[in-house]
């Protein structure tokens, strides 16, 4: 299911779906083709700062490297998800503070945010399958602010670019690094291409399961604070 990004508007009409209840999780989902997390997020944007809090800020938010410390152990401690970090410390998303967490966990160090936006042009950099889809999702999940997601995730604003381009037209496979293959899908025998079937339905049904398990989180975390 490819991911597009949201008008003020749309969003506005989401949740009022969801709070009237019109419209279920999965049927919003469904028919805005986004995630549960992105919906979740703009519920609580909305509840906290009103239609202000929906709308993309043009600033680049300034983050001190012993927040970013102090939210990275908060998750790690395995009492707070990452929903309740990102609301806890007013963090732009939980894909920011993904990003700090892996950095942390590779032993690199944490920095000072400089406020602002830097228009020095990150180069490109090698990344994986699951990197290039976390950045495409968080890109359409954000109005598709190429440079934002470009400095979050420390690759250049081409390849954001390109990736979201390659997703749009022919969603997840278009993702994979096509250099070093040895057979094109044509020249596959049927049992080759009924393995890559299977592979794909394997990852697609783990992809489910994960969502499922974030979702069921979610609802628990919201059933907690009613």
């Amino acid at each position: 299911m490819s991911k597009r990004a949201l008008s003020l508007q749309d969003k506005i009409k989401i949740i009022h779906a969801y709070d009237n209840g019109t419209h279920s999780l999965v049927e919003l989902e469904s028919i805005y083709k986004v995630s549960s997390m992105a919906i979740y997020d703009w519920l609580y944007k909305y509840e906290k700062y009103g239609v202000e809090g929906l709308k993309e800020s043009s600033t680049w938010k300034k983050y001190s490297k012993e927040l970013k410390l102090t939210a990275v152990r908060d998750y790690l401690s395995g009492d707070y998800s990452y929903q309740e970090v990102t609301r806890k410390y007013e963090i732009s998303s939980t894909s920011l503070l993904r990003k700090w967490i892996k950095k942390y966990n590779s032993h690199r160090e944490l920095k000072d945010t400089s406020k602002g936006r830097t228009t020095t042009m990150t180069k490109g950099r090698k990344t994986t399958l699951n990197e290039r889809k976390e950045i495409v999702l968080y890109c359409l999940e954000n109005d598709k602010d190429y440079q934002r997601a470009a400095e979050i995730y420390q690759v250049s604003y081409q390849q954001v670019y390109q990736w979201v381009q390659k997703y749009e037209d022919g969603g997840e496979e278009a993702l994979r690094d096509k250099r070093g293959r040895k057979k094109e899908e044509v020249e596959l025998s049927p049992e080759q291409k009924m393995k890559l079937e299977m592979q794909r339905l394997e990852r697609e049904n783990n992809r489910l399961r994960a969502e499922n398990l974030f979702l069921k989180k979610l609802e628990e975390i919201e059933r907690r604070r009613r």
